[in-house]
């Protein structure tokens, strides 16, 4: 050994220090990336942002010093980064007679739980078919409080979602104002729907043409419940489907950390009422690069 590290230029010390910290290194590495996999399996698809913040306490407890920059390139030489995929259906028919509402939140700064929903249909591919979901999200805290799964578009399921949110807001006080806000598709116009909301004195607002900005967090839920936890399973028929929903909107409530409140989960932000950072101000403004597509 003493020859060798003489031939190499390095002292024995040297040689030790090395793999001794190669080995340390390794092990690190190997206790993050088992961390990963188990947060991973009520999570498949939790991008590397939010999973450093959830590996925090876990890091700290071993004493391990890792930055986020590093944890990126962990996961891609572990083939550990998540892709996102783009949308191939289209579930929004808006050619129709029904009345069209008008946009109500225009330059709206949203300060409060139940101020704004925010609802939207969309696709999830199973075995025998397509089915589809309708959803109904709070703008504040990004919780979902209610959602319905069926295997057409017919207005009545997005009736009975509307309805699993109303029973949110027995607690809620009748003087405070609430806005549903949704594209202008077929179902949000009608008279069923109109007159529920009406009904609970709820204001109605419609996008005003087909651009998904204006809808975007109802389009950006829809995405991170199919990308990071619907299309991970293989469903066999529409009720294997409807307990994977379920689960998966019980995690994202109240376990997944989002961008949007600050790293803290829907739940916690919409109960408490946590202060989170607002972009609404500026939602319409053209002059400003504002990201409305925080998740």
């Amino acid at each position: 050994m003493v020859r060798l590290c003489r031939l190499l230029g390095v002292s024995r010390q040297a040689y030790y220090k090395y793999y001794w910290h190669k080995e340390q290194t390794d092990l690190m590495q190997t206790l993050i990336i088992e961390q990963v996999k188990d947060i991973r399996k009520t999570q498949p698809a939790i991008g590397a942002r939010k999973l450093y913040f959830m590996l925090h306490s876990f890091l700290s407890e071993h004493k391990i010093k890792m930055g986020r920059d590093k944890l990126f390139n962990l996961l891609a030489a572990h083939q550990m980064l998540i892709r996102k995929r783009k949308r191939r259906i289209f579930t929004t028919q808006s050619y129709h007679w029904l009345r069209k509402y008008t946009n109500l939140i225009k330059c709206m700064e949203i300060m409060r739980p139940n101020q704004l929903w925010v609802a939207d249909i969309t696709y999830y591919r199973i075995v025998p078919g397509y089915v589809y979901i309708s959803l109904i999200t709070d703008a504040y805290s990004r919780k979902i409080v209610g959602y319905h799964l069926s295997d057409n578009l017919e207005a009545e399921n997005n009736v009975k979602a509307l309805e699993m949110a109303l029973r949110t807001l027995s607690s809620h006080p009748k003087s405070l104002s609430l806005i549903h806000h949704s594209d202008r598709g077929i179902q949000y116009c009608s008279k069923e729907y109109v007159r529920l909301l009406e009904s609970n004195h709820i204001a109605i607002s419609m996008t005003e043409d087909g651009n998904p900005l204006e809808n975007s967090i109802a389009e950006r839920i829809n995405g991170i419940l199919k990308q990071e936890f619907l299309n991970h399973y293989t469903i066999r028929n529409k009720t294997e489907a409807i307990a994977v929903l379920s689960e998966a909107v019980v995690i994202y409530n109240e376990q997944r950390p989002h961008m949007s409140c600050n790293l803290h989960t829907p739940e916690n932000v919409h109960q408490k009422k946590l202060p989170v950072k607002k972009l609404w101000k500026n939602y319409y403004n053209k002059n400003k690069s504002v990201n409305l597509y925080q998740d």
